[in-house]
């Protein structure tokens, strides 16, 4: 038997870090949604109790290192399941890019393993198992649209926000999460406006969301990598109505509501970005 599903890449609408944690990881306060830019997964059952993962990507490991082998592994062990699986990953969002590509495939492991296992748990249960995997795991699990705290594991959800186009550009570098938080100075960095961001969701104000747009992350990755800068200044000169790096970067994303902009835009990029992709925002559950 064959299970298909699909992980969405999210963007951070907003990213604040509030405190280093005892455990070395931050606490976070955020708000995250998902769009429409995907990884599909194909899971077929094994009866010989393996997991073999088959990621067609020169960058994608395919054993333990990959979080969707890691959260198979998780649900094996937690429930005792005799038989295997085989995990064909076509990938689709880029990689090392601030996106949770690896952490929705993981969630995406776990909704289809649960289905194929007929384990019958709920998205809460499923959730907190992704926990043990990554901290973006349970968001992407959910899916939609929801406000993260800790260290982004616990979730209240939120309506979506306005729909409008996304146009994302990944310059051919990869950032590392660790490495970026762990020279984040939060006594200087610029924090965002978390509070801000939420009531303008709730309101529906596409506005209101692009000015909240923050991320105190970038004032460790921009003066890093300097390209993302000039994507950052690129997007706003063509007339963007927000733009923001996602994650610990180095993509960044243009919000706009109208679709000869997005395309204006795409066009321009793809003279010194090889990765850019025009997407909706998907907003609601998968």
């Amino acid at each position: 038997m064959t299970i298909i599903v699909k992980a969405p890449a999210k963007i951070n609408l907003v990213l604040d870090a509030t405190a280093k944690r005892p455990d070395g990881y931050h606490d976070v306060h955020m708000v995250m949604t998902t769009v429409d830019l995907a990884d599909r997964l194909e899971l077929t059952e094994l009866p010989s109790g393996e997991i073999r993962m088959n990621a067609q990507h020169a960058y994608v490991p395919n054993d333990e290192r990959n979080l969707a082998y890691k959260a198979a592994a998780v649900l094996k062990e937690r429930f005792n399941i005799r038989s295997g699986v085989e995990i064909y990953l076509e990938k689709h969002i880029p990689v090392a890019a601030g996106l949770a590509g690896g952490s929705s495939d993981a969630a995406a492991t776990l909704r289809g393993l649960n289905e194929l296992w007929k384990l019958d748990l709920t998205l809460e249960q499923l959730a907190e198992i992704g926990a043990e995997v990554g901290s973006d795991v349970p968001f992407c699990v959910m899916g939609g649209t929801a406000i993260a705290t800790g260290r982004g594991e616990q979730l209240e959800k939120l309506v979506s926000p306005p729909p409008c186009w996304v146009v994302l550009a990944k310059p051919t570098i990869g950032v590392s999460t660790a490495d970026v938080y762990g020279a984040l100075d939060l006594t200087t960095a610029e924090r965002p406006d978390v509070e801000a961001m939420i009531q303008a969701v709730k309101a529906q104000d596409f506005n209101g969301i692009c000015d909240a747009l923050g991320n105190v992350l970038e004032s460790v990755t921009l003066p890093m990598h300097p390209e993302v800068e000039q994507i950052k200044a690129f997007m706003t000169s063509c007339g963007a109505e927000g733009v923001l790096m996602s994650g610990s970067g180095p993509t960044v994303f243009a919000l706009t509501e109208h679709e000869n902009r997005a395309q204006r835009l795409y066009n321009g990029l793809r003279g010194f970005c090889n990765e850019v992709y025009v997407v909706r925002l998907l907003g609601e559950n998968h």
